[in-house]
């Protein structure tokens, strides 16, 4: 018999029982390195992240890991105080009972901050939008300005800050994904002539585009497609410009201001509202 087997019940149980928690530290050790070590894999650090892309992908690869840390930790800590009361001699299944019923009531009291939880991680691992895009969800918009596991920080143009819950985003749209696309709809009067319009319009576009000064803001060539529609008071010559991400605003402002110098320079009149007033008397 050896000389371990020959030691009081309680020292026998107090060494398995660190050796259970020293076991369990190291693996956690093991893991929370792996985790680590495959997110910077992907991508750098945030600290040393400079671009907002850069700083988006790490912080959703950052998320992730810290999920899945958190999940291990919670398996991970169950086990170990399972197999320390079956050490111990403690019965597990009134502890097991108990827990059923704490955690069922938990489940109904805490369905929404789950549902959010599951939202989230499911945001960031499809990478539906990131840092710097602009959104529209759950009938919020703005910029994304931070991702987080419960809810999704948006900053709109007036310098509010929504907090959506990511239970809440069944559809998300991201206006800046890649590249964006400006539709500018511009309308002219009846007398001027269309055609004269829309090359002046096209012309000016092609300018716009090639200026150097401009350049990085477009994602491809504009075109004009033409008489979109035939209003009360205007002929709407319809213009589409694919632009880099964030641009869309900044182009849209840009060329509305050199398209009304170019169409007052070439006598092309823009449509205003206005009534005209016939009166029953005057028509014979």
């Amino acid at each position: 018999m050896s000389a371990f087997s020959t030691w009081p019940e309680w020292v026998h149980n107090a060494l398995w029982t660190a050796a259970v928690l020293i076991g369990a530290l190291i693996l956690w050790f093991i893991v929370h390195r792996l985790i680590r070590r495959w997110v910077l894999s992907k991508v750098s650090k945030l600290s040393d992240a400079e671009d907002l892309g850069e700083r988006a992908r790490a912080q959703r690869l950052d998320t992730i890991a810290r999920t899945m840390e958190n999940l291990f930790v919670i398996v991970m800590s169950v086990g170990a105080v399972v197999y320390i009361m079956l050490i111990w001699g403690i019965p597990i299944a009134p502890l097991v009972a108990g827990v059923g019923i704490i955690g069922l009531a938990i489940g109904f009291g805490a369905q929404d901050f789950v549902k959010d939880v599951i939202g989230g991680f499911f945001v960031l691992v499809e990478d539906q939008y990131a840092l710097g895009d602009s959104v529209s969800i759950a009938g919020a918009s703005g910029i994304v300005e931070d991702i987080r596991l419960r809810t999704t920080v948006l900053r709109s143009l007036d310098g509010a800050i929504h907090h959506v819950p990511n239970g809440e985003v069944r559809v998300a749209t991201n206006l800046t994904p890649d590249f964006s696309r400006m539709v500018i709809d511009l309308g002219i009067s009846y007398d001027s002539d269309v055609d004269s319009a829309i090359g002046a319009i096209g012309d000016e576009a092609a300018r716009f585009a090639a200026d150097p000064e401009w350049a990085k803001a477009h994602a491809g060539d504009p075109v004009v497609l033409g008489v979109d529609e035939l209003g009360d008071s205007a002929v709407v010559i319809r213009t589409v410009f694919t632009t880099a991400p964030e641009q869309r605003w900044a182009v849209k402002r840009e060329f509305l201001r050199r398209v009304k110098y170019r169409l007052d320079a070439e006598g092309i009149e823009l449509a205003y509202p206005h009534l005209q007033i016939v009166r029953g008397g005057d028509q014979s």
